[in-house]
């Protein structure tokens, strides 16, 4: 991937927050999406987003979109990508996490970085809801939180994974996720980025409370300051991990990486604030079906372009680019 900062715009964090709150991520109108719930297995449900540009019984490829931590059909990089779907005549869908479509979940259970068995029953459904429609390459992104949960897809599916994808590229993810939480919860990122994730993540944690009393301990994870003190008290014992370590260990996608054999893009900044250079895979970590890309500037899913305010055109353009290639 070929991308150099603007001279405006300096430092991993400055290019993280300004794309994310200012830079342009459309060109004109916003995306119109069409939300269907789906029924999940367990009794749950997921709102998935599609795109209001598909024509029924056309063969075209699918797009499809894992968001980050909190994220959603809105935003900034969802909505990028659905601008660059239209404009190469895709179809496009963001599938959310429970629990991040506006609507609080039903079950006990939210999302995680490692959910990759949720990641392989919705890509089952869009696979056959766009063979319904008349079929064409599914190609894959995740983002952050969502690129992991993507890549342990990957890994696990081994060489079913191209029954389902075409291609599929990780976008900014944390695949090892002890280093990502460790610089999270330290200095400027603590104060920022941490406390705006858990602005949004103890009140849903506690409306889960409030369906199913007994869950977890009020007081503690009110206390928790950071994310590791969070997952421990919530997210490792709900989705059947010991504790937040062995949560980190066994959802990262780092030590995985080679067991991957479909079109795979591995796409991150060596100034992300949330995951240290020193912790991203080398090419001694993957294998031959695994393409890494690591420019020196970009951020955490920044990658911002232009004169101010600058528009993240740049991401979509290169990793659907790379994406199409495969289609």
């Amino acid at each position: 991937m070929e991308y150099v900062a603007p001279f405006w715009l300096p430092g991993g964090n400055l290019q993280t927050i300004w794309s994310a709150i200012v830079a342009r991520s459309v060109r004109g109108v916003r995306p119109s999406f069409r939300r269907e719930r789906w029924n999940t297995p367990d009794g749950d449900f997921i709102d998935v987003d599609f795109l209001e540009n598909a024509k029924a019984g056309t063969a075209r490829p699918l797009l499809v979109l894992f968001h980050g931590l909190e994220g959603s059909s809105s935003s900034h990089y969802a909505q990028s990508f659905a601008d660059f779907a239209r404009q190469n005549g895709m179809a496009y869908a963001v599938p959310h996490f429970r629990g991040c479509s506006g609507e609080i979940n039903l079950a006990p259970r939210a999302y995680h970085s490692g959910d990759y068995e949720e990641i392989g029953w919705i890509l089952s459904r869009l696979r056959e809801h766009h063979d319904a429609l008349g079929g064409g390459p599914m190609l894959v992104v995740g983002v952050s939180l969502g690129g992991n949960a993507l890549l342990r897809w990957a890994e696990e599916m081994g060489s079913e994974a191209g029954r389902i994808a075409s291609a599929v590229a990780s976008v900014c993810a944390p695949v090892d996720l002890a280093a990502g939480g460790t610089a999270i919860g330290r200095g400027f990122n603590r104060l920022v980025y941490t406390r705006m994730f858990l602005n949004t993540m103890k009140p849903k944690a506690l409306a889960k409370l409030v369906q199913h009393p007994g869950l977890f301990n009020r007081d503690a994870l009110l206390q928790a300051s950071d994310l590791y003190a969070f997952d421990n008290i919530f997210t490792a014992p709900l989705h059947g991990f010991r504790d937040t370590d062995d949560y980190w260990s066994r959802g990262s996608a780092k030590p995985h990486l080679d067991a991957i054999r479909v079109p795979t893009l591995v796409v991150n900044a060596r100034n992300d604030p949330f995951v240290p250079a020193a912790s991203l895979p080398g090419q001694q970590d993957v294998g031959r079906h695994v393409t890494l890309w690591q420019p020196a500037h970009g951020g955490h899913v920044g990658f911002a372009a232009g004169f101010p305010p600058g528009n993240v055109f740049s991401l979509p353009r290169e990793v659907g680019g790379w994406l199409k290639q495969h289609a």
